[in-house]
């Protein structure tokens, strides 16, 4: 008896040891925070974001999409989420934008090529690699990630705007469920059953999505899936195969045009899972090794 109460101590010191060093990982990560950077406006309103600077940066950067549901704000912002990145090196810029039905989607989209514009300006500034850009979501923020990843474009030498001259690309995409095609829901709560937009988000994409003709338009614009090339960066992506907001299929059927077209992508699925678990903070260690992997960090 007394060896096995021995033994059970020992046991319960190492859990609590690797329970300790778990929580100073993912809860103390040392940063220096600059927040409420204004990277332009939408409708008078200011576009916002914060930025992260770890004591030693490694020259990359990770632009985290403060997104769900297509709702954004500084409230949503959690440190420890990016954490791993900050012990690699990275610096992060957590971006915000305007909610929606307040704003449209499309907006949001385009103000989030702007938030890259903005980041690679003013790249220097906060000690980054402008050529050194990734970005990570969830969801909403997920498809965010998608149409930076499968959208951005160069800048425009001759704008007179400094914004305009820089580009919108990424050099990596790693998210969580994201939607990639809008025009087919498949499983999903939100499919309305005619085709039409995500039946609780209908509002936020605007007055196109009132006519069928017009959504059909839209919604191509808006998905991921009809805009893959074949330079889009490197990108992977985590699902639970019991998601029912954003089922599965949604990533499994990007992944696998992205695939006939010989791209460098990845699709992990997690069995049981719905959108969103507890451990998804374990998975952000393997986003932070797919950054040192395609940035070469």
């Amino acid at each position: 008896m007394k060896k096995m109460a021995i033994a059970a101590g020992v046991i319960l010191t190492i859990v609590l040891a690797i329970v300790g060093s778990l929580y100073w990982y993912w809860f103390n990560a040392p940063f220096q925070q600059t927040a409420n950077i204004q990277y332009g406006e939408r409708d008078g309103k200011p576009l916002m974001m914060d930025v992260f600077r770890p004591p030693q940066q490694n020259g990359a950067a990770v632009v985290m999409m403060v997104s769900g549901g297509w709702k954004s704000g500084p409230g949503a912002i959690r440190p420890f989420l990016f954490a791993p990145f900050l012990r690699r090196g990275y610096t992060v810029f957590a971006v915000q934008h305007i909610s929606q039905p307040e704003c449209t989607i499309s907006h949001i989209v385009e103000d989030v090529q702007r938030s890259i514009r903005y980041i690679r300006l003013h790249a220097k500034d906060y000690g980054v690699d402008g050529k050194q850009l990734g970005v990570i979501g969830g969801s909403s923020g997920g498809h965010l990630s998608l149409m930076l990843g499968t959208t951005g474009k160069p800048g425009d030498s001759s704008a007179s705007d400094p914004l305009e001259q820089q580009s919108s690309e990424v050099q990596v995409v790693a998210c969580f469920y994201p939607p990639t095609d809008l025009l087919n829901l498949g499983e999903s709560t939100e499919n309305p059953g005619d085709g039409g937009p995500p039946i609780s988000f209908r509002k936020g994409f605007g007055p196109r999505a009132e006519t069928m003709d017009e959504w059909k338009k839209l919604g191509r614009e808006l998905s991921p899936i009809y805009h893959i090339t074949p330079q889009m960066p490197p990108t992977f992506i985590v699902h639970g195969d019991a998601d029912t907001l954003v089922p599965l299929d949604q990533s499994e059927r990007f992944i696998a045009e992205c695939r006939q077209q010989k791209l460098d992508v990845r699709l992990d699925v997690r069995p049981g899972k719905g959108h969103g678990w507890p451990t998804m903070v374990l998975d952000i260690l393997e986003f932070a090794k797919w950054f040192d992997e395609k940035l070469g960090k």
